[in-house]
């Protein structure tokens, strides 16, 4: 795949730092990382060997480019680099709501794939919505994602926000729930320590289940749940007018509002 530049090494990138070489799809040396305050898993590869601060020779080396700054500062780090990169450096993306034809206007032409990828792929267990118009873009950015988790290549960049809002920022719907439900059991009467164990420990088993179980959620939640029960009675709040789905709805326009917003 050749030398991979990275431009923003901060909570994402790092991330994916760490998932490429857990997997083995890079060695630091093939690493090159622009930022001026790199995150604990950039300043670790650069220990090992990747290149921080790539001068302009090194740059033209990259063979795939990897935005990764914040929304705000994408321009500017396209300004700062693209005159020095190859011609055939392929440009993937993580920039929330900005669209692909601006990235390639402001990289010189270049070809695009835009992704929104999750924190877990620091583990290989990451999820990764990808959308690219050139098919050489699609597959690189494909092979760079399904190895540190699943990839869903979505039919149109309109998508984009959509799967933005209901995969990208989902990871902090569920820590959210999670601190909701600990507070919760303490309130019932938990000690802290408790409800904070029962309320983690449960959660990633349910998860795991469901991941190993292939079985849908509405069957796995029919399982669990006797009629007369207080699995009922729960569900019954949680499933109600004002429960999970018309919360969760809102949640996800709003996050898709905000992606549009971004890319404006």
């Amino acid at each position: 795949m050749g030398p991979l530049l990275i431009l923003g090494a901060g909570r994402m990138g790092g991330a994916l730092i760490s998932g490429w070489r857990l997997a083995g799809l890079f060695a630091p040396q093939d690493l090159m990382i622009r930022d001026p305050h790199p995150g604990e898993e950039a300043q670790a590869a650069i220990a090992q060997g990747a290149l921080h601060d790539p001068d302009v020779t090194a740059m033209g080396r990259a063979k795939v480019v990897l935005l990764a700054v914040k929304p705000q500062l994408w321009r500017e780090a396209a300004a700062e680099v693209s005159q020095a990169l190859a011609p055939d450096a392929v440009i993937i993306s993580i920039a929330a709501g900005v669209g692909s034809e601006d990235i390639s206007r402001a990289f010189g032409g270049r070809a695009v794939a835009r992704i929104m990828p999750t924190t877990a792929a620091a583990i290989g267990q990451g999820t990764a919505s990808l959308y690219a118009a050139d098919r050489h873009a699609a597959d690189l950015a494909r092979r760079l994602f399904s190895a540190v988790g699943a990839v869903v290549e979505l039919e149109s960049e309109a998508m984009m926000h959509a799967a933005t809002a209901t995969s990208g920022s989902a990871p902090a719907y569920l820590y959210a729930f999670v601190e909701a439900l600990e507070a919760a059991g303490a309130k019932a009467g938990l000690s802290p320590e408790a409800a904070r164990t029962l309320a983690r420990a449960t959660i990633s088993g349910a998860a795991a289940l469901l991941a190993q179980s292939g079985a849908e959620p509405a069957e796995l939640r029919r399982q669990v749940t006797s009629p007369g029960g207080t699995t009922q009675a729960a569900l019954e709040v949680l499933m109600g007018p004002a429960g999970l789905g018309p919360l969760l709805e809102r949640a996800v326009a709003a996050a898709t509002d905000r992606s549009r917003v971004l890319g404006a």
